[in-house]
């Protein structure tokens, strides 16, 4: 390889890293994971559930596991059930609806996040 043909290459690939690189910082994510400890210190206003009647009468007790997205002002969005008695999971999500954030700020944007909750019900 001559010496003329290797600058080219490398003056080639210098541009090309240049390139992805820029490319990479100005890809802005429209979602992001965060663990259930960051979320928990982002929220503003918490409602607990209020442990059901009949799941007491019946000695149900458990954790309510759901996955939720809270959205660009802190709204509780996309809430899904992952795991819990039925009873108890319709008071957490009615509990969890209820619940408010500051927002998510990435690189300036406020951006959406999803995160795992956990409402423990024990008697």
């Amino acid at each position: 390889m001559t010496m003329e043909r290797f600058l080219t290459w490398l003056v080639f690939m210098l541009l090309a890293t240049v390139t992805i690189a820029q490319t990479d910082l100005t890809a802005k994510p429209k979602r992001l994971r965060v663990s259930s400890g960051v979320a928990d210190r982002l929220k503003i206003h918490d409602v607990q559930p209020h442990y059901p009647r009949e799941a007491q009468k019946q000695g149900i007790q458990g954790d309510v596991l759901l996955q939720a997205t809270i959205d660009t002002k802190g709204n509780i969005t996309n809430l899904r059930t992952l795991q819990g008695d039925p009873i108890l999971v319709a008071a957490a999500v009615d509990a969890v609806k209820k619940w408010r954030y500051r927002r998510y700020i990435l690189n300036g944007e406020p951006v959406e996040v999803e995160t795992t909750i956990k409402i423990q019900f024990h008697l």
